[in-house]
């Protein structure tokens, strides 16, 4: 009998790693702080049409509202209760989305912030956006509902009752993080109501969860919440599928709490990924291109089956979470186009990217002051919509990097190459490379001092292919460069280093 429940839990583990995204298709992109009646349109008009598998959603749960005249983005991580309106829309926008989203083969995954409530002087002349009352400091959240008993508030040793030692395990796990009320999710009453939030939104469509904060959390305690989810819905997905899970654990190496200990539950954020492959890209600390030869597991990453990799996310981009400045973000778009690429054409991970917003950017010995700002906003605080432009940019404040011509490219350069073995390794010694995949794909990149004027084999078929980042085919023509392989499977790239763009990627669908 232990036998069977050992492997029927290790069933339901595996089963949680599988992101159930529509053949086909193998990227999301995480659309940071939009509302759900924009998203919808996006599955419909972009996402849907070029081959994105999914969307990262903002978390849409009842959360603070300050009241103050500005709206920080971290508000939406401060969750008031589990109903379901949000800066991003209400209950009924947020099915619509979903259904609208799942209609046309993208995947919803939401943001789920389960770990803690509000911060403990969070109740003083501030409101909630569905409008429920709360009392952080009397710890009581009537709309869940969760009282003083449902918190951490004896097991944290701290005199703060904040982490004040990150290298202590109880005191990441029992106490509060930035003073938000740390929920006491060993109590079956917390599970219960978390598991019943999770539940409500696998009801309505969603494939599945990123989960917030799990090094905060025990992973016996996830594991108890997670086995309480249901399967996901048959209209959109096949029967006894479960939710997808994947879980936010930063782990740069040597920390106490490890990403392993959270594999067996699903997937884990692998933050070394966008922080290695950052400093490869800037050439600090002496990395160059030429080493990203075993990329992957070979550079200690985590197995591939349980990592989801990212360039940078809404955190680091802040310079929060992980990789300090080493992280590349629109900022520095040259770069962050090459660095998608680079992640989009390797097999590595599920890869996920993030589409942003800008703010105002002020700095004071190095550290950005307006880092908390929150998406573009009317006067009255509410979220402003996306525009786009005729040139298929966004507008008003919304950079959209998903619909860079760069980025777009590449997740269908994804797509076309699944499942095709990493090939053809090609070299300079420094910071020219290029690999395949497999016949169906190749990608070249120059991020050295010097131009790139080389001939090497492919792997692909003979014939004229249009390389997608300076352009992309259209009809019978490229809109860009055209690149011709010879029938050995030979073609010559010739890339200044000095363009805007200076990478060049084929595969088996931009042939002419």
């Amino acid at each position: 009998m232990k036998l069977f429940i050992l492997v029927a839990l290790f069933g339901l583990s595996i089963a949680q790693h599988n992101p159930h995204i529509k053949q086909g298709r193998t990227a999301i992109v995480h659309l940071f702080e939009w509302r759900w009646a924009d998203i919808a349109a996006e599955c419909e008009r972009f996402l849907g049409p070029n081959g994105f598998g999914g969307v990262q959603i903002s978390p849409p749960n009842e959360h603070i509202v300050l009241n103050s005249p500005w709206r920080p983005w971290w508000q939406r991580y401060q969750p008031i209760s589990y109903n379901l309106c949000s800066r991003s829309g209400s209950e009924d926008e947020l099915r619509d989305m979903i259904t609208r989203c799942n209609n046309v083969g993208v995947n919803i995954y939401v943001d789920a912030v389960i770990n803690h409530m509000c911060g403990a002087s969070g109740g003083e002349g501030n409101h909630s956006s569905c409008g429920s009352r709360f009392n952080a400091g009397t710890k009581d959240f009537p709309s869940v509902p969760y009282s003083a008993l449902d918190f951490n508030n004896n097991k944290c040793k701290t005199s703060s009752g904040d982490i004040e030692n990150y290298s202590d395990v109880f005191q990441v796990r029992d106490c509060r993080l930035v003073s938000l009320l740390d929920l006491a999710l060993e109590k079956d009453y917390v599970r219960s109501k978390v598991a019943e939030y999770m539940n409500k939104l696998i009801d309505m469509g969603v494939a599945g969860f990123r989960v917030d904060a799990c090094k905060h959390m025990w992973p016996g305690d996830l594991e108890a919440v997670y086995g309480r989810l249901q399967n996901l819905s048959t209209v959109w997905f096949p029967n006894n599928s479960r939710p997808f899970i994947f879980q936010e654990v930063i782990d740069l190496g040597g920390e106490a709490i490890s990403a392993r200990e959270y594999f067996h539950l699903g997937r884990v954020t692998e933050f070394k990924y966008g922080a290695k492959l950052g400093t490869v890209f800037r050439k600090w600390k002496g990395e160059k291109l030429v080493f990203t030869r075993n990329w992957g597991e070979g550079w200690g990453f985590m197995p591939d089956g349980n990592a989801v990799v990212f360039i940078d996310n809404h955190d680091n981009q802040r310079g929060h979470g992980a990789g300090g400045a080493s992280i590349v973000t629109f900022w520095d778009s040259k770069l962050h186009k090459m660095a998608v690429g680079y992640m989009l054409a390797h097999p590595y991970g599920v890869a996920r990217v993030m589409s942003s917003f800008r703010w105002d950017r002020r700095f004071v010995d190095g550290k950005d002051q307006n880092d908390w700002m929150g998406p573009p906003s009317n006067s009255d605080g509410s979220t402003k919509p996306v525009p786009i432009n005729p040139d298929q940019t966004c507008g008003d404040g919304w950079v959209c990097e998903h619909r860079w011509r760069q980025i777009k490219n590449m997740v269908i350069f994804r797509n076309v190459v699944d499942g095709q073995p990493h090939s053809n390794w090609w070299d300079n010694g420094s910071n020219q490379v290029a690999f395949g995949r497999g016949n169906r794909g190749f990608i070249v990149f120059n991020n050295d001092d010097s131009d790139l004027d080389v001939t090497m084999n492919t792997g692909m078929s003979g014939g004229t292919y249009c390389d997608v980042i300076s352009g992309q085919k259209e009809g019978g023509t490229c809109t860009g460069k055209k690149i011709h392989v010879g029938s050995d499977g030979r073609a010559h790239f010739k890339i200044s280093n000095s363009e805007e763009d200076p990478f060049v990627a084929i595969h088996a669908e931009s042939k002419l």
